[in-house]
């Protein structure tokens, strides 16, 4: 009996004493959950999907997608900042939900840059201002005569207050000086679905979930956000080519871990999330959806905070005024 309880001692004291380097060699010994902030079908999701299931098969073991639609993202980030801090619940997060939820929530649940521990950016996001399939404008130009002329005749649907999709439409709308009515939903995926039936008539969105749509002609795409055409969507111009050059503005999807997980873990995620972003296949699909690979100091953990951080000095003006303006 005394030689069993030295044995179980011996293990105990073992298990108390393995450094975090063995502690994350042996994670993960079960499933990851991952959560979306959205529901099903958005850019997060889509761009979340695509990344975490390289990443499962490099660390050999599924990562499950949780979508937590609500508040533009946020209750979903809030759900994991509150998380366990063990490595099996992550977030992926992006622009609206860490860096433009500053501006616009004054008593966000969380904070972006102390509550997380940054793993990996997944992906830059080019934003798209898109207009139902019958809509009469044809060209950007057109459009912003119309909705100058007469605002409240045209409805704006979003992903959600504080989403990407609802941030770019109110400095696009601020930038053309026409506020027109805005309709939110709880993600991108159930916005582009009532712009495809034509419920509303436009959106500003990141295109990576939106490209087959566009293609396919069931919505049309009036000008990329960005000064450089996307090669998903070659024939749509620039919003410099279509005549509203100050629109330049780009979401991003990142992957998050709550605040506290060790830091071997992070950087084991980190790196992992890394190598599924130098996979062929994987950058295939991120790119056929006109996703834009990330920096390579951004998907570092260091570097996305400092990235994260400067992405809410960016926004966080730019949303005020753009609520502001009438």
């Amino acid at each position: 009996m005394k030689s069993m309880k030295l044995l179980f001692k011996g293990a105990l004291l073992c298990a108390l004493v393995m450094s975090p380097q063995a502690f994350a060699q042996n994670y993960p010994v079960r499933a990851i959950n991952v959560i979306v902030p959205y529901a099903p079908g958005g850019n997060t999701d889509v761009v979340g999907r695509i990344v975490t299931e390289q990443m499962g098969r490099i660390l050999g073991q599924q990562m499950v997608i949780e979508n937590v639609g609500g508040a533009g993202g946020t209750t979903g980030s809030a759900r994991a900042a509150r998380a366990e801090p063990n490595g099996y619940t992550l977030l992926v997060g992006q622009m609206g939900t860490h860096a433009a939820s500053v501006g616009l929530y004054p008593r966000l649940a969380y904070n972006p840059v102390d509550d997380f521990e940054h793993i990996s950016q997944l992906s830059d996001t080019p934003i798209a201002v898109l207009v139902k399939k019958n809509f009469p404008a044809q060209t950007l130009g057109e459009f912003m005569t119309m909705l100058k002329a007469d605002p409240q005749k045209f409805n704006n649907g979003h992903g959600g207050v504080g989403a990407t999709s609802h941030v770019s439409c109110l400095f696009f709308t601020a930038l053309v000086g026409a506020r027109a009515p805005m309709i939110a939903y709880t993600g991108s995926g159930p916005a582009l679905n009532d712009l495809v039936s034509g419920q509303y008539d436009f959106l500003c969105d990141q295109i990576p979930h939106l490209v087959p749509q566009v293609t396919s002609g069931n919505i049309r795409a009036l000008a990329i956000a960005q000064l450089e055409r996307s090669p998903a969507l070659p024939n749509v111009p620039t919003t410099t080519e279509a005549g509203l050059p100050g629109f330049q503005a780009s979401g991003w999807n990142a992957l998050f871990a709550p605040k506290g997980t060790p830091r071997e873990i992070v950087e084991r995620l980190s790196a992992t999330a890394r190598q599924a972003l130098d996979d062929p296949a994987t950058r295939a699909r991120l790119e056929t959806i006109g996703a834009v690979l990330p920096r390579a100091e951004n998907r570092t953990p260091d570097g996305l905070k400092a990235f994260v951080a400067s992405e809410i000095a960016k926004w966080t003006p730019i949303v005020k005024e753009s609520a502001a303006a009438k």
